[in-house]
C-alpha cells in the first residue's frame, strides 16, 4: 500500500511539473518569435528614426491581438522586454501584454501594460519613483519617469483614463506571493521633460 501511494505521489508530481515545464517552455518560445518581429520592425539596430519610417508619423494603431507593439526598458532594475498586444493568457505567456482599450505609449491618454509577476515583471518590485522607463513603438522612442508607485485591492478600479500622456505598468501583488496574489502594483510613469 505504501509502495502505491508513493508511485502515485511520484507520478502526480512528475505531471505537476511536465505541466509547468510546457507552460514556461510556450512562453519561453512566444517571447522568442515576438522579439524577432519586434526586431524586424524597428530594424536590427534599434535605432529611433527607424521605427518612425516603419510607420510613417502616424501614432495610431490597429494591431491584431499577439502582434508585438513595442518595446519596454527599465534600466534600474535590468528589465528589457517585447510588449504583445492583449492581455489573454497566451500573450502574457510571452510577454507583457498592451491593454488595448489604451493608447499606445507617447499619445494622448492611459496606456497600460500588464505582465504576469512571476515572468516578465518579476523585476517591477525593484522599481522606485524617479526611475527610468523607456518605450519604443513605431511612433518612435519615449523616455518616462516613475512617478507613482501604489498597490491596489485586485478587483476594485483602479486605472483610469488621462488626457495627458500617462504609463501605467501593472502586476500582481506582492511580487513573491505563492499562489495567486490578492493585490495589484501599479506603477505610473509620465514622459520625462
Amino acid at each position: 500500500m505504501r509502495r502505491a501511494a508513493g508511485l502515485l505521489l511520484t507520478v502526480a508530481g512528475a505531471g505537476l511539473l511536465l505541466f509547468v515545464g510546457v507552460g514556461y517552455a510556450r512562453g519561453y518560445l512566444g517571447r522568442e518569435r515576438a522579439q524577432a518581429r519586434w526586431e524586424k520592425i524597428a530594424g536590427t539596430d534599434g535605432d529611433s528614426s527607424a521605427l518612425r519610417g516603419a510607420a510613417g508619423s502616424s501614432t495610431s494603431h490597429d494591431a491584431a491581438i499577439g502582434d508585438s507593439v513595442g518595446r519596454l526598458i527599465i534600466p534600474a532594475v535590468g528589465l528589457d522586454e517585447v510588449v504583445l498586444e492583449g492581455v489573454d493568457e497566451k500573450e502574457l505567456e510571452a510577454g507583457p501584454g498592451h491593454v488595448p482599450e489604451t493608447v499606445l505609449p507617447g499619445e494622448a491618454g492611459n496606456s497600460v501594460i500588464s505582465a504576469h509577476r512571476d515572468r516578465h515583471f518579476h523585476a517591477l518590485g525593484r522599481v522606485e519613483v524617479g526611475d527610468t522607463v523607456i518605450t519604443e513603438t513605431r511612433a518612435g522612442r519615449e523616455r518616462w519617469v516613475v512617478t507613482q508607485l501604489r498597490i491596489a485591492e485586485a478587483g476594485k478600479p483602479a486605472i483610469h483614463p488621462t488626457s495627458d500622456p500617462t504609463l501605467t505598468l501593472t502586476t500582481c501583488w506582492p511580487i513573491r506571493y505563492v499562489g495567486p496574489a490578492p493585490d495589484r502594483l501599479l506603477v505610473t510613469a509620465r514622459p520625462a521633460r
